[in-house]
């Protein structure tokens, strides 16, 4: 289906704007709007990407005049995202860049609080019930906020990521994959990553939940040496099936950022293959 519509887009620019106002207005296909600007950008560059981002707007403007300003926030983000990504044909750069798609999200959140108060509503409910004893309303509401855009931050890239993959079906079939298993953090970024880690461990003035932000890159870093040594071992999907479920404890996911800041330095892949 992907691909299908990735042709129907690519076909003209009228194929295209009709395509992307027409998923632009249903709730949660939406999503697809961005993703398709993405895959333009990535596919003609961000004059062709502007022309369709122009049309976009028209269903997000009509999502903003409802009061949700969410996809045109993530419009704005995916773009930024593809723009990036089509100018230095660099992941790493794309991972940290979205630290500050993400830091858009939490300051619209924090500008516009009473887009979390119903979620926050049915957590207090929770927390009431003693569910989550010793934690103040406050700083649930903290919390749920760095939580929540940390959450958007990761879709914008994952929506680069379907957009990425429709324009390697066209052009270059299996590239993305190609893309991802090769993505590792190189050792300054890490190192720029890791000390702001330290760094919200030991002072108490900085809110510890901004951790997330900074183990996003890591954490993307080591699900892509995940998928390349399950592909390079050609070991079954349910693998990566295991690890992703796995990813709901704290553990697993800070596992996945040690292994990540790890392979910045001993590089397991070129090793691998020194060694085959």
């Amino acid at each position: 289906m992907l691909r299908a519509l990735a042709k129907y887009v690519m076909a003209g620019r009228r194929q295209a704007a009709t395509a992307i106002v027409l998923l632009g207005l249903p709730p949660v296909v939406n999503l697809l709007a961005p993703m398709l600007v993405a895959m333009v950008i990535l596919r003609m560059g961000a004059q062709a990407g502007s022309f369709l981002l122009l049309w976009a707007l028209l269903p997000a403007g009509f999502w903003l005049l409802q009061g949700n300003a969410m996809p045109l926030l993530m419009l704005a983000g995916v773009f930024g995202l593809a723009a990036v990504l089509r100018s230095t044909d660099s992941w790493q750069s794309v991972a940290l860049l979205s630290m500050a798609v993400g830091a858009m999200f939490e300051i619209f959140l924090r500008a516009q609080p009473a887009v979390l108060d119903l979620a926050f509503e049915q957590f207090g409910l929770y927390a009431g019930a003693g569910n989550l004893d010793g934690i103040s309303p406050e700083a649930l509401r903290e919390l749920m906020t760095t939580l929540s855009a940390v959450c958007y931050m990761a879709l914008s890239v994952v929506l680069l990521m379907l957009g990425r993959s429709m324009q390697a079906m066209l052009v270059n079939p299996g590239g993305f994959q190609r893309e991802f298993h090769a993505f590792r953090l190189s050792q300054p970024a890490a190192l720029a990553l890791v000390a702001p880690i330290v760094l919200l461990s030991v002072v108490d003035a900085l809110p510890d939940a901004w951790v997330f932000y900074l183990a996003w890159p890591l954490a993307l870093a080591g699900l892509a040496l995940a998928h390349s040594l399950v592909a390079w071992k050609k070991a079954s999907a349910l693998w990566l099936v295991a690890m992703y479920m796995l990813l709901i404890f704290p553990t697993m996911m800070y596992l996945l950022v040690l292994v990540a800041i790890i392979d910045s330095w001993y590089d397991f892949r070129a090793r691998l293959q020194k060694n085959t």
